[in-house]
């Protein structure tokens, strides 16, 4: 079965854009390996080994494709043929960095995809005139403002997780392990639309006060908070990450009464997106409600991160991010707070950031959930 990806007229249309970008940052020419920037200009899914595949976005002329001629079939699914991009394939033995770079003349100006190891990067130093540098400034721009059909697969990304946190009930409750409940959560990601469970966090009782725990053999006790957040990919690439605090029980009241006032900070962080306001004003907003409540100590990270084809991407919804969004920026809010050695709590959404405000991409309801 073909693997989905977007018309190639999507792809074509972003390939003009990235030839644009890296004229406009006085760039020779963007050499993108596989990954994340690769799979969003072509379409592809191909992996990186020792033996270079790259697309070459020259900032003057047609892109094209470098890729091992054993390698040619990971470009079967790929918009390359049905783009018209010229393919260099080439055998062992021959310098595959040279051909790259065959045609552009003196290239003194070069940069890279992050994705791209050292084990590529050097020698294509070594067969130009640059020090090579990354493409981040052309990339971040083109990925950070998503189209509709982008939308629309991270809307049905937002739609499949929420299914799974609708069926909590089936799987979470107490005198089970949290490695148990991952288990179950880990299949449902996959049978409600996506492609593959990325990662399952399910932190019961104390161990909630660590944003990153992932899954322990504890057994999860009766009246405790249990954070579980979840995410993973569709079948085109754009990912789902959603979090919602369940309780296996009554709890006391003042864990009602934190998480109360950590509800509020996550709504007004989501009231105040809207385009034109920056990235740090939407953290602040969150800040605020959780030190007028005392919290301000207890919320230890960024309030939200971009997602799309990666979990993690810009933009970044930080303190010192002076960044205006813009319609099509989609990220999460995702405020948290975290008592050590005791219990936690956080709460995420994706949003997108629309031409006259905000559309959450994730509905379930936010309050601690007794299971």
């Amino acid at each position: 079965m073909a693997e989905q990806r977007f018309a190639t007229s999507v792809y074509t249309s972003r390939l003009r854009r990235a030839a644009e970008l890296t004229a406009e940052a006085g760039l020779d020419v963007v050499v993108v390996t596989p990954g994340p920037d690769l799979r969003y200009l072509i379409g592809s899914r191909a992996e990186t080994f020792e033996r270079l595949t790259a697309l070459v976005v020259p900032a003057d002329g047609d892109a094209y494709v470098v890729v091992p001629r054993m390698e040619l079939a990971a470009l079967r699914d790929s918009a390359v043929g049905e783009a018209g991009l010229e393919v260099r394939d080439w055998v062992d033995g021959v310098d595959p960095y040279a051909l790259a770079l065959d045609g552009l003349g003196v290239v003194r100006r070069l940069a890279v995809s992050e994705a791209t190891p050292a084990l590529h990067t050097v020698p294509l130093a070594t067969v130009s005139d640059a020090s090579p540098q990354l493409a981040t400034p052309v990339l971040r721009r083109l990925r950070m403002l998503k189209d509709a059909a982008e939308v629309d697969a991270l809307r049905q990304a937002g739609a499949a997780i929420d299914r799974v946190h609708a069926r909590m009930a089936q799987w979470l409750r107490a005198g089970r392990t949290e490695r148990e409940v991952a288990s179950d959560i880990a299949a449902a990601i996959v049978e409600e639309g996506h492609a593959e469970a990325d990662f399952v966090i399910v932190a019961s009782g104390p161990n909630g006060a660590d944003p990153h725990h992932e899954v322990s053999d504890r057994v999860i006790g009766d009246g405790e908070t249990v954070v579980v957040d979840i995410g993973g990919p569709t079948e085109l690439g754009y990912n789902s990450d959603s979090t919602r605090t369940y309780a296996t029980g009554l709890v006391p009241d003042g864990i009602q009464d934190a998480f109360a006032a950590l509800q509020r900070a996550q709504q007004a962080a989501v009231d105040a997106v809207r385009p034109g306001v920056t990235a740090e004003s939407v953290d602040a907003a969150a800040r605020r409600v959780l030190q007028d409540a005392g919290l301000a100590d207890r919320f230890i990270h960024r309030t939200g991160h971009g997602i799309g084809l990666s979990v993690h991407e810009e933009p970044y919804i930080v303190a010192g991010n002076a960044l205006e969004l813009e319609p099509g920026m989609t990220f999460s809010i995702e405020p948290g707070i975290y008592f050590p050695g005791e219990w936690g709590a956080r709460i995420e959404d994706i949003v997108v950031v629309t031409d006259d405000g905000v559309e959450p991409l994730n509905v379930r309801p936010h309050a601690l959930t007794e299971l």
